[in-house]
């Protein structure tokens, strides 16, 4: 069903690829096409926009496609922190309401929180914990939803987690977190930076008030490129914290300052946007992800995680092994060696992994081949620190 040609992922040429939750490499076609684009843009200056002027419109319908929502839900950002940002500094907070998140959350789902105790905001953090049960002790796990719910009072307004955790690739029940807080009036915010393109991800079904997410990861795509999803209860409580011209229904009409901005989506892309950001994003959803769906992807890396266990020298590293459904597309290991001195050592043999937690993380994507993870097995096999 999958193509998983070295001419579409030229990183199989000379690597076995497992550090998608750090940087994923860019799909080969969409940076020949991010490449062209930048070649017009020499070449003809304003002029591209006669090939190129709808990209940002393509962007939203088929990132919206990808998410199972309206275009008018969809903006461009810079990153996962951005998008959160303009919702945690929009807010409508008012001294004494809380903020729920997680002890371990990524920075870009922390600051942005910590930053409104300013306004008298509470900052209430769950505890780590085992959520699943027979996880080995000593790096970050998970949370719980007793917990989220013993600490939950009427002054909560916003839960902000991600979807998967970035150090242990605990998943959240999303469909079970958006139930919990449709019910008590609490705006549902999701860090889904380690998801997006590898899980999937329907913010309107699970009743998420707003999603960001940075494409290149898991998305394939260049660095520099955010999707935020918003819905429009929670845009008319927003209060505008960047401005621009770009925001605005009159956008190109640059004499006219009257504040009219829209009411999509649009109003958080407040200025100028790269383009060839959104050329590679296109290519690579159009090619990939739009056509073999996210369901197929998600049980296609799952598989080869399990074919990876298989073949692994479960003495020398341990996994965090979640309930199916709480699992991600990473696997955090701990290890019987320091595992930062195991991942170099797994690089001079073209296995491509990271570190975080204390864990050495594996996270392969589904295009990687039953041989490549033949191989990477046996290179964790018999791999040496000394």
């Amino acid at each position: 069903m999958f193509n998983k040609s070295e001419d579409l992922f030229p990183i199989r040429r000379g690597h076995v690829y497992m550090a998608h939750s750090s940087v994923g490499p860019m799909y080969g076609p969409a940076a020949t096409a991010g490449a062209a684009f930048l070649q017009a843009h020499s070449e003809q200056g304003m002029m591209m926009r006669v090939d190129y002027g709808t990209v940002l419109t393509t962007f939203r319908q088929k990132v919206a496609a990808l998410l199972e929502t309206s275009p008018n839900n969809i903006a461009y950002v810079s990153n996962t922190a951005e998008g959160t940002n303009m919702v945690a500094n929009g807010y409508p907070f008012e001294p004494g309401d809380q903020v729920i998140s997680y002890v371990h959350e990524f920075p870009s789902n922390h600051y942005p929180w910590l930053l409104q105790q300013r306004r008298g905001v509470e900052l209430v953090l769950l505890s780590d914990v085992d959520p699943c049960g027979g996880l080995p002790e000593g790096g970050p796990r998970g949370w719980s939803m007793d917990e989220l719910e013993a600490k939950t009072t009427d002054r909560t307004r916003v839960i902000a987690l991600s979807h998967v955790q970035f150090a242990s690739g605990y998943a959240a029940d999303l469909r079970e977190l958006g139930d919990f807080c449709r019910e008590r009036g609490i705006d549902l915010v999701i860090d889904a930076a380690q998801s997006l393109g590898v899980l999937p991800l329907h913010p309107e079904e699970y009743g998420i008030a707003a999603v960001t997410g940075s494409t290149w990861k898991w998305l394939l795509a260049s660095r520099g490129a955010g999707i935020f999803y918003t819905t429009p209860d929670l845009r008319e409580k927003l209060r505008d914290t960047m401005a621009g011209g770009g925001m605005m229904k009159h956008r190109l009409d640059y004499l006219n300052h009257s504040w009219d901005p829209f009411e999509s989506a649009r109003r958080f892309e407040y200025s100028t946007l790269p383009w060839e950001h959104l050329v590679t994003l296109e290519t690579v959803l159009d090619e990939v992800f739009l056509k073999y769906l996210m369901g197929p992807i998600a049980r296609e890396v799952l598989r080869l995680q399990d074919r990876f266990l298989a073949l692994l020298d479960t003495d020398r590293y341990e996994p965090l092994l979640f309930p199916r459904e709480h699992r991600s597309g990473i696997l955090a290991f701990r290890t019987a060696e320091d595992p930062k001195l195991v991942s170099r050592a797994l690089a001079a043999h073209c296995m491509v992994t990271t570190t975080q937690g204390g864990y050495l993380r594996v996270a392969p994507h589904f295009y990687l081949t039953d041989e490549d993870i033949r191989r990477a097995a046996a290179a964790f096999n018999q791999v040496g620190i000394g």
